[in-house]
């Protein structure tokens, strides 16, 4: 095991901990299913999900990227990527 891994699969945690020197990163990824039939709110459940996973290891976001999968042909992707997605880390920006 990797003496620089500090939280991994092992412990079932919300997210992994990797150290770079003194600094240690919080990394997360999440795949589910939409949940609402609203491009937009799918967007923002999705980005708020992971923030909180990143929030629970008592991290702050630095940046984040978004994995969608999702029926293209019945929800357009653009009301996810052109606000939803990017409205709980808009938030963020402004603390």
């Amino acid at each position: 095991m990797d003496p620089n891994v500090l939280v991994g699969v092992d412990t079932n945690d919300d997210a992994g901990v990797y150290l770079f020197g003194d600094q240690a990163l919080v990394a997360t990824v999440d795949l589910f299913t939409p949940i609402v039939d609203d491009p937009f709110d799918f967007g923002r459940i999705a980005a708020a999900n992971a923030l909180s996973d990143v929030y629970a290891m008592g991290a702050r976001p630095l940046f984040a990227l978004g994995i969608i999968g999702y029926p293209s042909r019945q929800l357009p992707l653009d009301g996810m990527a052109a606000g939803g997605m990017t409205s709980p880390t808009r938030r963020l920006a402004a603390t």
